[in-house]
């Protein structure tokens, strides 16, 4: 399965890419804390070498031994895994759910960090995101660029032009979700050109395409609203482009006043290797705004903006960064459904997200979207997604094994997106 290959090849690839970013950086550590850096760089490297010895071997998976705030929620979850092992020994790399592992992973090298300081702060993955950014440069100009035009007039356009235009920065904001470093194992994947001109011939390439129930959702929340505003939340997926994406059609929704308030929702640690967490949220906002692009610039100045009113909220909470799928997120995390249940529309971004709404699954092709979220309706949802992992749900009949006779890899390459919807109860 497409599983087993990640765990058996990308894993440890990630995992000596870290080992390998930890070394260049030791002169720099010496440099910012004198012997006591290089002394933590030594056990972290022998950690996570540690670490790769494990997986390679397909060791049992040991319970968490740092004193960071979900190592509990962790230690459970391991218990619940061996229960469901009914006492078949104890769950391994390779004898236990994917999902549950790769998650493991990117938690293990956080504490491999953490419990290391001082330098504990250092995100292992930094560069690669820095890296992804500077190479999209040419598609972030031209995204910029088609969006500062396209504010120039917004007031003017009518209903039918608006909705081509969210349908537009709908598609660029799927597409931008191919920008993956955790599916590459950190080599390049930047987004080269910008993907506007391209879009037509991509539309064939969504499997399922809810947008027309998006924007009757949004329309009608903007008629409907009285004294509450209209709610959009975006849970985010990878820096880089598909950051800038989500943030110009977040920057849409607000302009074209189909919604008044956008929360974004990162993850509180470095994850999955390309991940956004706040620090990336906002040194993307000061690249752009330092950027010697005029429309880059403006970008990155109105969306400080945007913060600094509070029409743009960031928040970073654990449970994103937890191995659940989100149909436990009520009880795990009562406090983030709750926040979840304020919003209008809440837009899932990657690949990671579906696995987890959907509980990361074998399912068959047909079953309906709404029953694979397993009660999971804290608010009318959305998932814009990429295929990277070989679950997918709501298809029509003889719609996935059609493709699969052409395009065995179809569930995998990235190549299809789906724009999927649930309105909720």
């Amino acid at each position: 399965s497409f599983a087993y290959f990640t765990i058996k090849d990308r894993l440890p690839q990630i995992l000596t890419r870290v080992i390998d970013t930890l070394h260049r950086h030791k002169n720099e550590f010496f440099e910012e804390h004198g012997e006591k850096g290089v002394e933590a760089e030594k056990r972290a490297i022998s950690f996570l070498s540690k670490l790769r010895n494990e997986l390679q071997t397909d060791k049992p998976v040991t319970p968490l031994e740092d004193e960071l705030p979900d190592a509990a929620l962790w230690n459970q979850y391991l218990d619940y895994q061996r229960n469901l092992s009914n006492g078949n020994g104890e769950p391994s790399w390779f004898q236990s759910p994917w999902l549950f592992v790769e998650c493991y992973m990117y938690r293990r090298i956080h504490a491999a960090l953490a419990q290391n300081p001082p330098i504990d702060n250092f995100d292992v993955f930094k560069e690669g995101k820095a890296q992804n950014f500077f190479e999209s440069q040419e598609a972030v100009i031209g995204l910029c660029t088609y969006f500062q035009e396209l504010l120039k007039n917004i007031k003017d356009l009518d209903e039918k032009q608006l909705q081509e235009e969210l349908f537009k920065l709908l598609q660029v904001s799927l597409w931008g979700n191919k920008c993956d470093l955790s599916f590459s194992a950190g080599e390049d994947s930047s987004q080269k050109s910008s993907p506007l001109q391209s879009l037509e011939n991509m539309v064939p390439y969504i499997l399922v395409n809810d947008m027309e129930k998006l924007w009757s959702l949004l329309v009608n929340a903007k008629k409907n609203r009285t004294e509450s505003n209209v709610r959009v939340d975006i849970i985010l997926d990878n820096a880089g482009f598909e950051l800038v994406s989500d943030l110009v059609l977040a920057d849409f929704l607000l302009s074209s006043k189909l919604a008044d308030k956008i929360y974004f929702h990162g993850k509180s640690i470095p994850w999955y290797v390309s991940d956004t967490t706040k620090h990336d949220f906002n040194w993307t906002l000061k690249q752009l705004q330092s950027a010697n692009h005029m429309w880059m610039s403006r970008c990155g100045i109105n969306w400080e903006g945007n913060l600094k009113k509070g029409v743009w909220v960031f928040c970073d909470h654990m449970f994103w960064t937890l191995p659940h799928d989100f149909s436990s997120m009520g009880g795990v995390a009562p406090d983030l459904y709750a926040e979840l249940q304020m919003s209008n529309l809440l837009l899932f971004k990657g690949d990671l997200n579906y696995r987890k709404l959907t509980g990361d699954r074998k399912w068959e092709y047909t079953v309906p979207f709404h029953q694979a979220l397993n009660k999971f309706h804290p608010a009318p949802l959305c998932s814009l997604r990429t295929l990277k992992s070989d679950t997918q749900v709501g298809l029509k009949p003889g719609q996935g094994e059609q493709i699969q006779a052409s395009e065995p890899d179809w569930m995998v390459s990235g190549k299809y997106g789906v724009v999927q919807f649930d309105a909720g109860l």
